[in-house]
């Protein structure tokens, strides 16, 4: 076998087939991202393969502290090649990892290297890296525009100005659309210290107004729906420890919230009442906006305090959490279906055993409104391998409707991480291909392509309204 040639991962003739005249060609749509508006904006350029690489990726981060390596040279100020290197040193003992298929990829395809990366081979990969950055092509947007991204979705705090945004869609030059995605997290994380100084401060000052009821800060937050909506804003998206079900009155809540702004003490069940009530709150907006809520959930995150107060969130300290109830989850959609204010709903849970459950939730929200109302998200974070992608698919398409998956997002705040599509796309093709060739589907390539386009393309911009054209 050829190490990961133009057929990686497609083991059969139909998936070959799927993948080279239907999937490899459709161009991407990136529906929730981490990449900053400002560096899209600025059209950054990268001084080395190690800044591009390990600027922000907690992924390589992890595995370099999996092999031993110092944490000068993960996250601290350590030689570019050095960093490099120890990289490389570990890449080769990861085995199995999608971080193998996803750097080797992100080397054939920016930088046209077809050799594994070692020890050995390090030095020689890290000057041809560097030399390809050196070329003005490969700035922030060069790379977005070589990706064939035709749109991405960034994260974006209520409280920002989303001046960013504004400066790339007043820019004729760049075709790529980069709107922003509502993410109130901090408006809901009542039980963290900074809550108070959060609402008080940067909510209220950016549009000028003083928090001090529950009333103003619901007021607050439906504004700001609207100004991300002028923006362009099509989608909201929550990261959650679990989805909770504990409803409260309005009234309630307003006396937990004032609580908080007091500093007042504010047990477990209160804050998860004021969640409920304000996840609802938000949930009942965003269908009124015509808005894709996304939910992220199943993870614990920043256990390890030593390395969160050296450098801070998304360090690659999270971990899977074990406790993601359907009952709540389900109890907790029906409460919005009730009174017709539920949007469209991704479901994501960072626990893959998660997924029958999902997978069943899904169907009892399904309505004659849009196809796929309620999604099962392609599988997140620590599930964005081969086994678990074909494990989320497997169980989707098990369940439910697997043409109308909304498919793959890169979930990153890396400007190499496009590949993750075609990895996703690749393992689709097999996994249809095997299906057929298995004779569980019949070879019938014109509805299998359809398929494959859609659900790499198709499905999510119908989904979200984005209106492109392929």
């Amino acid at each position: 076998m050829v190490f990961m040639d133009d057929n990686f991962l497609l083991t059969n003739e139909t998936a070959r087939v799927l993948y080279h005249q239907y999937a490899a060609e459709m161009p991407i749509i990136d529906y929730h991202c981490h990449i900053p508006a400002e560096e899209i904006a600025k059209d950054i350029r990268f001084s080395s393969i190690t800044d591009l690489w390990l600027g922000a990726d907690h992924y390589k981060w992890r595995a370099m502290r999996l092999n031993g390596v110092s944490e000068e040279l993960i996250t601290g100020n350590g030689d570019p090649y050095e960093r490099f290197a120890a990289f490389a040193a570990t890449l080769e003992r990861a085995i199995g990892n999608p971080l193998y298929h996803w750097s080797h990829l992100e080397l054939q395809r920016y930088f046209d290297i077809k050799e594994p990366l070692t020890s050995e081979s390090a030095r020689r990969i890290y000057d041809q890296c560097n030399q390809v950055l050196s070329d003005p092509a490969m700035s922030a947007r060069g790379i977005i525009r070589r990706s064939n991204v035709r749109l991405l979705c960034t994260t974006d705090d209520p409280a920002d100005d989303l001046r960013w945004h504004r400066l790339i869609a007043m820019d004729s030059t760049f075709p790529v659309k980069v709107l922003p995605a509502f993410r109130p997290d901090r408006a809901l994380a009542i039980e963290k210290k900074d809550f108070a100084s959060y609402i008080r401060g940067e909510l209220g000052r950016a549009v000028n107004r003083t928090i001090s009821l529950y009333s103003d800060l619901r007021d607050v937050l439906r504004d700001r729906i609207k100004f991300f909506a002028d923006n362009g804003c099509k989608t909201a998206d929550h990261s959650l420890p679990y989805i909770m079900y504990a409803p409260c009155t309005d009234e309630q809540a307003e006396v937990i919230f004032r609580k908080a702004l007091n500093s007042e003490p504010v047990d477990l069940y209160e804050q998860l009442q004021f969640k409920t009530n304000l996840l609802s709150f938000l949930a009942a907006e965003y269908a009124k906006a015509g808005w894709v809520m996304q939910l992220h959930y199943g993870v614990k995150r920043d256990n390890n305090t030593k390395l969160f107060l050296q450098s801070g969130a998304n360090n690659g300290c999270d971990c899977i959490d074990d406790y993601t109830p359907a009952s709540e989850l389900a109890d907790f959609l029906n409460s919005l279906c009730k009174i017709d204010a539920l949007p469209k709903t991704i479901l994501y849970s960072l626990n893959p055993t998660d997924n029958a459950a999902i997978g069943t939730v899904i169907g009892c929200f399904a309505d004659s409104s849009c196809a796929g109302k309620i999604q099962q998200g392609s599988a997140w974070w620590f599930n964005d391998n081969k086994k678990g992608m074909e494990e989320q698919m497997t169980s989707l398409a098990n369940l439910g409707v697997l043409g109308n998956f909304v498919g793959m997002l890169t979930d990153s705040r890396s400007f190499l991480s496009y590949t993750r599509h075609e990895y996703f796309r690749r393992i689709l093709c097999n996994l249809i291909g095997t299906w057929v060739t298995n004779g569980e589907y019949p070879c019938d390539l014109t509805a299998l392509g359809g398929l494959v386009s859609d659900i790499s393309f198709n499905n999510c911009n119908r989904y979200f309204d984005f209106g492109l054209t392929v």
